[in-house]
């Protein structure tokens, strides 16, 4: 969804009915800004083209991309189920008195200490990673005399193509069960076992922006093979399958964003196919978008610094941020659009490289960018950076995260507040024998 860019009268990028360069002056830059109304548009299209379309299925928030307490009441609102990964998300969505059956915990390594809070809690689904997991859970539930309901989370090895470090369905893998069948049966088995838990069925997660649907309908066809090997073999009747998420979203020139509907259908129809071929009853269909949602819905506002030309090599432009506020590109290569705020309505005849101000050469936000005359002053606006980017964000040199706005038809609130300098060294403390 590359969403239509508005000008006001006096020339300013308009984002979310806000006027950009007015908020650079109110909350001061580097700002985040997220747009309620984009976070609607997507959750509508969910429902439209997935909830309302399909029996039994689900859709739930991967709060990764990005999770603060009044985006868990926006998604509540929006009626999507919450995927978490942590005990800070969940202790966040806790805090949002979010609705603890409708959050699904993953990860390849919680802890006791978050596997105990997740099942105090009554959290709708655990999605075990691992036999070591299987088992802490079902320890858990036992002291707790509980019974958890879970999935087994599976590698089903097949390749995407997106960046190395985002594809997370091969074989070779961190996350999961590989589908070696003396393992994956060993765990199954196991679970059916267990007195205090329940299994549900399979997840499975093939990476993360992603465009063509084939992995993920190969995902689908081989977890089928395994929900019909485990009734035969064990009588076990899969009930849920996850199906994770990873869609693509618009960044650069190139990426050719698909509607929902090109990924579920494609889903559901393999799933239907298959459980008429095997005689299986149909089990509750889950999908699990993040940056899908969130990603379009932020942009990032800096002010421009210093300008440096190298005759005949580059032209740096450097803002007041970088790195700590957005390390994907440092981190994967990531590749992002941007304009002038207060120059919106100017022909972008320059081309520029954006420089952060971290102490590193790699601190380059975009390579290339072509904009107007360039002045020390002037706003920054990159685009679709509301995933992944507060969520990544640090203090590395020392420099404060900053602040997070909400807008919706030109009503703007923060939802985040910049952080102070006190607050970095809030927890810092001085040995006795330095003091």
């Amino acid at each position: 969804m590359i969403m239509e860019r508005r000008i006001s009268e006096n020339g300013n990028y308009v984002f979310g009915g806000a006027d950009t360069v007015e908020l650079a002056k109110e909350y001061g830059t580097p700002l985040y800004v997220v747009s309620e109304e984009i976070i609607k548009k997507k959750c509508k299209e969910i429902r439209e083209n997935f909830l309302f379309k399909y029996k039994d299925v689900k859709a739930a928030y991967a709060s990764k991309a990005f999770l603060n307490l009044a985006i868990c009441k926006i998604i509540e609102r929006e009626g999507l189920y919450l995927d978490v990964v942590s005990e800070g998300e969940l202790y966040t969505a806790i805090c949002a008195d979010y609705p603890m059956e409708k959050i699904f915990f993953h990860g390849n390594n919680k802890s006791r200490c978050e596997l105990e809070l997740a099942i105090s809690k009554d959290v709708g689904r655990i999605v075990v990673d691992n036999l070591y997991e299987l088992e802490m859970v079902n320890d858990i539930g036992r002291k707790m005399k509980k019974k958890p309901k879970i999935l087994y989370r599976i590698t089903p090895g097949v390749e995407s193509e997106t960046h190395k470090y985002v594809v997370t369905g091969q074989r070779d893998s961190k996350f999961g069960i590989p589908l070696e069948k003396d393992i994956i049966f060993k765990a199954l088995k196991l679970g059916m076992e267990y007195e205090n838990v329940e299994v549900l069925g399979f997840h499975f997660h093939v990476g993360s922006q992603i465009f063509d649907n084939t992995s993920h309908v190969m995902a689908t066809h081989r977890v089928m093979d395994l929900i019909r090997e485990a009734k035969d073999t064990l009588g076990f009747i899969t009930r849920e399958l996850n199906t994770g998420g990873g869609y693509g979203i618009f960044y650069t020139e190139g990426d050719r964003e698909k509607p929902i509907s090109y990924f579920t259908d494609a889903i559901v129809e393999k799933v239907i196919e298959k459980c008429k071929e095997f005689d299986l009853p149909l089990p509750t269909i889950i999908i699990e978008p993040g940056r899908w949602i969130i990603g379009e819905a932020g942009i990032t506002l800096y002010t421009i610094g210093s300008i440096k030309e190298i005759p005949g090599i580059r032209t740096y432009a450097s803002v007041d941020g970088g790195m700590p506020d957005n390390p994907r590109p440092a981190l994967y290569g990531s590749k992002y659009q941007a304009l002038i705020a207060n120059k919106a309505d100017r022909d972008a005849d320059k081309v520029v490289t954006i420089a952060g101000k971290c102490c590193e050469t790699g601190d380059i936000l975009i390579w290339d960018l072509k904009v107007p005359e360039l002045e020390s002053g002037d706003i920054l606006a990159v685009l679709n950076t509301g995933a992944y980017n507060y969520s990544m964000a640090n203090n590395y040199n020392k420099i404060p995260r900053p602040a997070v706005v909400l807008v919706n038809e030109g009503y703007c609130e923060e939802i985040v507040e910049r952080e102070k300098y006190e607050d970095l060294i809030s927890r810092y403390r001085i040995p006795n024998h330095l003091k």
